[in-house]
């Protein structure tokens, strides 16, 4: 039997349609306890820290509108339930460090990002933004010197490989692909349970690929760390895909190289967003660009509004919670 809990929802009338479709939000409001929902859109910082002291709740539903907590948190808050991703805009380490208990999203939305992974890669492979552009355009249509190319039977390689990388691995198990990983959770182990090969470098994993997808967390340890040197060892007709961060990536360099047209890019992250008008990305025939559309898409943010309300229910019921930050986590997290 739940025990009686004091639950705040901090939650805009958009993500409760989007997250928390019925039944799901009569489901949370109907738990044990007390309940109660505030929406923070148009609360500043100081209102919100307000609200959540007179609240005083044990557990904080939250998500993109919420804004950070408080370095002094209300007595009686134990757990914060975030909807959404990355918590490093909501909660500071020491909160986690100090015992507050907090979980974000998890695997939930994983295959929604390895779906548009693999539109991204299909899309580049088929030339798909060059056929648009020309045949809206300039009217255009396929010759005899057309080439387009096929995922079926191509190296895969994968940077970073945390739940979207194994979301996708099963999305490219039909295609009959040979996949690389390159990571530092990446052991033999690893390579047998999934039947990949272990990249012994970033120089390895994008020479002896065809295609690259980018899905390293957005770390110190990362961030600019793929190079110009990395992407020109890309052969000659591959494909970069990036749908993980876009400041892992050199993004001058990104650019050199793009310009140059000897590899299809298919990018959805960049190092500043919204994307600035003037960047050289744009425009360009070899590159599909898409404003950070991975995931979750719309209609799957019920997903993640299931898996907080699973995670809900079992804090009340003593339960161990899925996909909880704790200080590593939160340190290798993007």
């Amino acid at each position: 039997m739940p025990r009686p809990a004091t639950i705040l929802a901090a939650l805009s009338a958009q993500e409760i349609t989007e997250f928390l479709p019925e039944p799901f939000w009569g489901q949370l409001r109907a738990l044990p306890g007390r309940f109660e929902h505030i929406d923070p859109s148009n609360l500043s910082a100081v209102e919100f820290h307000h609200a959540l002291a007179a609240a005083n709740p044990e557990v904080l539903v939250t998500c993109w509108k919420t804004p950070p907590l408080p370095d002094q948190l209300p007595s009686n808050l134990r757990y914060v339930c975030h909807l959404a991703g990355s918590v490093k805009k909501l909660v500071t380490r020491e909160h986690v460090a100090g015992g507050l208990l907090v979980s974000n999203w998890g695997g939930s939305i994983s295959r929604i990002v390895a779906e548009w992974a693999l539109f991204h890669i299909l899309s580049c492979l088929r030339r798909a933004t060059h056929w648009t552009l020309v045949m809206h355009r300039e009217g255009g249509w396929k010759n005899g010197s057309t080439e387009t190319a096929s995922l079926y039977g191509r190296r895969v390689g994968l940077h970073g490989f945390g739940l979207v990388s194994r979301e996708l691995l099963k999305l490219l198990a039909p295609f009959g692909c040979t996949v690389s990983a390159f990571a530092p959770d990446v052991d033999a182990a690893t390579e047998a349970r999934y039947g990949i090969r272990r990249a012994t470098s970033l120089e390895d994993l994008f020479a002896n690929n065809d295609i690259i997808v980018e899905l390293a967390p957005l770390i110190p340890a990362t961030t600019g760390s793929v190079t110009e040197k990395h992407l020109r060892l890309i052969p000659p007709g591959g494909v970069f895909v990036n749908v993980g961060r876009g400041a892992v990536v050199d993004e001058p360099g990104l650019v050199r190289v793009a310009q140059e047209g000897r590899v299809s890019m298919g990018l959805d992250v960049f190092t500043a967003e919204p994307l600035p008008i003037d960047s050289g990305l744009r425009g360009l025939a070899n590159v599909t660009l898409t404003p950070h559309l991975a995931g979750p898409t719309t209609d799957r943010r019920r997903d993640a509004g299931e898996f907080a309300l699973h995670n809900v229910r079992a804090y009340a019921e003593d339960r161990p919670l899925q996909a909880l930050i704790t200080t590593r986590v939160y340190d290798t997290s993007t």
